[in-house]
């Protein structure tokens, strides 16, 4: 299975992430360590929401239509928290 999956930061809610993995207990754990670039600025990380595809290039479309403009809206009116 692949996981599409929307990260908070826990010390600044403004900031937000949107990533793939086949293991995501594993890849949250590298985020909170520090161990991403993207994200190492902004640790600890809280998973909000998560999507499951059964293949690879399913998940990378809905990231990549996710960091679109139309994607961030549809983001913010149907997944991230309120």
């Amino acid at each position: 299975m692949h996981y599409v999956y929307l990260l908070e930061s826990l010390n600044d809610p403004t900031q937000r992430y949107v990533g793939v993995s086949s293991d995501l207990k594993s890849r949250l754990a590298e985020h909170n360590a520090g161990k991403s670039g993207h994200t190492s600025k902004h640790v600890p990380w809280r998973l909000v929401t998560y999507i499951t595809f059964s293949r690879r290039s399913q998940a990378e479309d809905f990231e990549r239509y996710l960091k679109s403009g139309s994607g961030h809206a549809f983001a913010r009116k149907r997944l991230w928290p309120a």
